[in-house]
């Protein structure tokens, strides 16, 4: 039987090895730099040369040699039923992926394979742990053709390679905007984006690397003399120019803080748009990386809005889509990353789902979870006062009971009154935490399990958690009463029960 194109083993684009060869240089440029200040630093030039020289171009001509040989010897097969990824310089490794276990393809354009029209084709199987199978890196049309050729198969669809062979703007006529990002709104999302990380980070490295800077930031004295300026006025000072110099230390850390969320989300979020297309949400957004990715609106399971302590005050949210295709773990479902929420309504409104109303019914946890929770914050708060007490400490002893039996006080009270859960028809809602709020709506049809969990204390006081499964999450409902958890479960059950899950997806795909 004659081979036709689709079955015969490929490479990838030859330019892979520019890529790669790039990507391993770049690797040891901070090695061959220290390793040449070392010898410099020695004052002998000459043996630089003689030594490090060598070093140096044996070393690259091997990260080249091997990056050719991984280019050569990886190769892609597409298949009637499945794509064949086979690997390995040494020792050789074969994968193969059936078409129905692949939820999605997307397309990522990092900067150096930009520069060269290449793309990075990940197909998503759900797995979890980084075992979806990438194939890095392919030219544009042909990651789309990959594209469109393993939806068509999916679907059980005989398209032709030929007739898949479509460039990106044809795939765009039919594109309905939902929501976009202008400069302004990447620019105020970066201001959001601040993390104390960063700065730990920042001033770890400044703390290791003092040598560099042209002063100590954290010398006070440094910061009064920097100031000073003419007249030392900044001198006459006293105490107050430490303070004056610790304030700049801090607010130096700050600004770099804010400067690197800008950057950060600058780079993520440029040129963001969220489209309908007739395959799903398409998301398409990045500076130097470039990802374009297709969300299956028939595979989203859940929706989750969430928001932050300051973010919150300015109305902003975020919107991300828990799918077969995502884990728990990842934002690659980021439908709406910094929206007002008339903003999200309309993307929450293409995706089935339904946003609470004003005359949802919610309810709380049972007030004797609560209680608990307390008491156990409050005896561990106890065991820490005797601690201190035998520890020859009593005047400290009360701290933990006073300061800690407040906290979890004040704890569970906030989280009394601000979690809560409803089921309606077709959607379960779930509303957690009072530091930064979410709200998660899954449907009742697609949840793939259901279970009510319960611990010795649960069992005594007649409360527990009702746990619901999701491929790409998970949902809980802690402190539920017994009666009202066995009443969710057994709705969830039924609902589940009517509608077979296959269905759900032959009902999504185009005819033939």
């Amino acid at each position: 039987m004659n081979q036709t194109p689709d079955t015969i083993p490929r490479r990838t684009d030859p330019r892979t090895f520019a890529v790669r060869t790039v990507g391993l240089l770049s690797q040891l440029v901070l090695p061959l730099v220290v390793g040449g200040f070392a010898l410099l630093d020695d004052g002998d030039f000459d043996d630089a040369i003689v030594y490090f020289l060598p070093f140096v171009l044996v070393a690259v001509g091997a990260n080249i040699l091997f990056a050719y040989l991984r280019w050569s010897r990886l190769t892609y097969t597409v298949s009637d039923a499945d794509i064949r990824v086979e690997s390995g310089v040494l020792s050789r490794a074969a994968r193969s992926v059936p078409y129905e276990r692949i939820q999605d393809v997307s397309l990522e354009q990092k900067v150096v394979p930009r520069l060269f029209g290449l793309v990075e084709v990940k197909f998503e199987t759900g797995a979890g742990g980084g075992e979806d199978l990438k194939l890095a890196y392919l030219r544009e049309n042909e990651g789309e053709r990959l594209r469109e050729l393993v939806r068509s198969r999916r679907g059980r669809i005989a398209v032709a390679a030929s007739d898949t062979d479509t460039d990106e703007a044809e795939n765009d006529v039919d594109a309905r905007l939902l929501y976009a990002m202008s400069r302004k709104r990447v620019l105020t999302f970066g201001l959001f984006e601040f993390s104390l990380a960063v700065v730990a980070v920042v001033a770890g490295l400044a703390q290791q690397l003092e040598f560099l800077l042209p002063f100590e930031v954290w010398d006070w004295r440094a910061w009064r003399e920097r100031l000073t300026g003419p007249g030392q006025w900044l001198a006459g000072l006293g105490f107050l120019a430490q303070i004056v110099g610790g304030v700049l230390a801090v607010a130096s850390l700050l600004l770099v803080g804010v400067v690197t969320g800008v950057v950060r989300t600058v780079l993520r979020e440029w040129g963001f748009r969220l489209e309908r297309t007739d395959k799903g949400l398409r998301r398409r957004r990045g500076l130097l990386t470039r990802t374009d990715l297709v969300m299956p609106v028939h595979r989203v399971q859940a929706l989750r809005i969430g928001t932050g302590i300051v973010r919150r005050l300015f109305g902003w949210h975020s919107l991300k889509l828990v799918s077969l295709a995502s884990d728990s773990g990842s934002a690659n479902h980021e439908a709406v990353p910094f929206a007002q929420m008339d903003e999200i309504a309309p993307v929450v409104a293409e995706t089935g789902f339904e946003l609470p109303g004003g005359t949802q019914e919610w309810s709380r946890a049972a007030p004797a979870y609560r209680i608990d929770g307390f008491l156990l914050g409050l005896a561990a708060m106890a065991a820490l006062s005797i601690g201190l007490f035998v520890a020859d400490r009593a005047a400290f002893a009360i701290l933990p009971i006073l300061l800690g039996g407040g906290w979890f006080g004040l704890h569970e009270y906030l989280r009394w009154r601000w979690d809560r859960y409803a089921i309606g028809p077709g959607q379960l809602y779930a509303r957690h935490g009072w530091f930064a709020p979410s709200l998660t709506i899954a449907s009742r049809e697609k949840l793939q399990s259901v279970e009510i969990v319960r611990n010795p204390l649960a069992r005594l006081r007649g409360y527990a958690d009702v746990h619901f499964g999701l491929a790409g999450g998970r949902l809980r409902m802690r402190g539920v009463a017994l009666d009202e958890a066995r009443h969710i479960r057994d709705a969830v059950v039924d609902s589940m029960a009517q509608q077979d899950f296959s269905d759900i997806v032959d009902q999504q795909l185009p005819a033939a």
